[in-house]
């Protein structure tokens, strides 16, 4: 019968170890962690593989620093951090790989629609429609939810209680924010051009 791995059998204290080994284990532990984890990983669980009331936040301070000049970093994103090949080194991997560019394909007004997401989420395709003056295709939300980029909301509490939308976190990853909060803000999207006054 196969033993049952659970979180009890790790040590999380390591009281054994002096302190600085024991710190260096558990920026190795956060490391692997992260290393392993296809999306971003939450400080909750981080906390889970280090001692009680160790800084979670030290630890990771720290294991940028050791990873500096590495080919890879840890990136906070999308409400926790994640491993990631610096973007100097995107060309190397794709010619290794054997494969072009991965861009989203996204068009000016895919974005512009993204970004309305963002900004007045859960919005529904007649709250769209209102911002843009026209009817936001069917067919466009699908490739945005396909891509992962938005998901459905929760419904409106209008009659016929139609779908809302709202941006995932694979849209905060892809546009390297921590949170909806790092989104710029309108002064500033007006400053650069990109909105209208």
């Amino acid at each position: 019968m196969a033993k049952d791995h659970t979180e009890t059998e790790l040590d999380r204290g390591l009281e054994d170890l002096p302190q600085d080994l024991r710190w260096r284990e558990w920026m190795r532990r956060i490391e692997a962690v992260l290393f392993a984890s296809a999306s971003p990983v939450p400080h909750a669980d981080l906390a889970r593989v280090v001692g009680q009331g160790t800084s979670v936040d030290l630890l990771v301070e720290d294991l940028i620093a050791d990873l500096e000049g590495r080919s890879f970093e840890v990136a906070q994103v999308a409400g926790g951090w994640m491993m990631r090949t610096r973007p100097a080194y995107a060309p190397a991997i794709r010619t290794a790989a054997g494969i072009g560019d991965q861009d989203l394909d996204l068009r000016e007004f895919d974005v512009a629609v993204l970004a309305a997401i963002a900004y007045h989420q859960p919005i529904t395709r007649d709250g769209l429609k209102d911002i843009f003056g026209k009817e936001i295709s069917r067919d466009l939300i699908g490739r945005l939810h396909a891509q992962g980029l938005i998901g459905t909301g929760p419904r409106s509490p209008r009659r016929g209680a139609p779908y809302t939308y709202v941006t995932t976190d694979k849209f905060l990853v892809t546009f390297d924010l921590e949170t909806l909060q790092d989104l710029p803000d309108r002064e500033q999207l007006a400053d650069a051009g990109l909105t209208e006054t």
